[in-house]
């Protein structure tokens, strides 16, 4: 069994929101303007403004990362999760999902969603175990996105 370990943004760990993010994304799809913004200037983009970035560490190394965006009072949208090819079906996706919704929820969060593409079906599982729903096509927020997926908190 491995030991997944969540830690809190830091300037050290910096580097690999950029790296572990920008490897799954540029290999899927291709890096727009506000990705550009929110991997090379996550204090500015995301932090600054409301929201939170976890890192996931297994066996001591920095594998994943997910973000939390503040939209308003009630509602963050969770962005920028991934997991390095190398702890890929290892569970850090889930142990980041179920970490970053604590986190919205200690932050006053009544709802969380995300924007993400039918053909990232492991993500997919993931969001669907956590009890993200579908609730519509993408709009045009951004050019990857296929579907939106919201979750209610209590």
């Amino acid at each position: 069994m491995h030991k997944i370990e969540i830690l809190p943004y830091s300037e050290t760990l910096k580097p690999y929101f950029d790296s572990i993010n920008r490897a799954w994304v540029e290999e899927l799809f291709s890096i727009e303007p506000f990705d550009q913004q929110q991997l090379e200037n996550p204090e500015q983009y995301v932090l600054e403004k409301g929201g939170r970035i976890i890192f996931a560490s297994l066996d001591g190394e920095i594998v994943g990362t997910v973000g939390l965006a503040k939209v308003d009072e009630q509602t963050y949208e969770m962005i920028k999760m991934g997991v390095a090819k190398s702890a890929q079906g290892k569970g850090v996706g889930m142990v980041l999902g179920k970490a970053i919704l604590q986190e919205a929820k200690e932050m006053g969060a009544q709802k969380v969603i995300l924007y993400t593409h039918s053909k990232l079906q492991a993500a997919l599982k993931i969001y669907e175990k956590l009890g993200f729903q579908e609730v519509q096509v993408c709009s045009d927020k951004y050019q990857r996105c296929d579907l939106a997926m919201e979750l209610l908190l209590e």
